[in-house]
């Protein structure tokens, strides 16, 4: 598993992502103060990856900075769904709202924990010839946000690397191996 860090930080006058056209998500792509893309490379195939990232019930127990949330089992992403969550470093719920989902390719969230802060996270799965490509994308904005920052920057690049450990732990052989025969006293 590979992790791969880009980083970036734009002034006021740039695209926001709501201007950006459908499948098309550059860097330059948040109108915040700061702007984060972490990639990965996961041997787990794309259909296992987002069933993983869009069951909210077990977000819990991949992601680094989640301690518990309020979706039920079996509640899966869906633009205009607002949830909640419980972080592990603060015992404040953060509501999240699911802003776009584009099977099995995007899904882009919205994280509203504190006025003066305002977090948005793009998931983004991509099959290449070397497995699945994960991209992770944080953008921060607001007069708060160096001071999340500060406290998120050492989690955020294993969050991509937790979503492929997840996957790949549930890509187990579906049948039991069987001995050969070979070599085992046959005639």
């Amino acid at each position: 598993m590979k992790v791969f860090q880009f980083f970036g930080r734009r002034p006021a006058t740039t695209a926001c992502l709501s201007n950006v056209p459908d499948g098309f998500m550059p860097h330059y792509a948040c109108n915040g103060l700061i702007y984060r893309t972490y990639e990965a490379l996961s041997t787990a195939p794309v259909e296992t990856l987002w069933q993983t990232l869009i069951n909210l019930a077990d977000i819990s127990s991949w992601h680094p900075l989640i301690d518990s949330t309020n979706a039920p089992r079996g509640l899966t992403a869906k633009p205009g769904l607002i949830y909640r969550v419980i972080p592990r470093w603060l015992p404040i719920p953060v509501q999240i709202f699911v802003e776009r989902v584009s099977p099995p390719e995007l899904i882009s969230i919205r994280l509203l924990s504190v006025p003066g802060l305002e977090e948005r996270v793009i998931y983004r799965l991509e099959s290449t010839v070397w497995g699945t490509q994960i991209s992770h994308s944080i953008c921060l904005r607001g007069w708060l946000s160096p001071l999340a920052w500060s406290v998120l920057r050492p989690f955020a690049p294993k969050i991509a690397e937790a979503i492929a450990r997840a996957a790949e732990n549930t890509t187990l052989p579906a049948l039991p191996r069987k001995k050969s025969g070979f070599g085992e006293g046959r005639v």
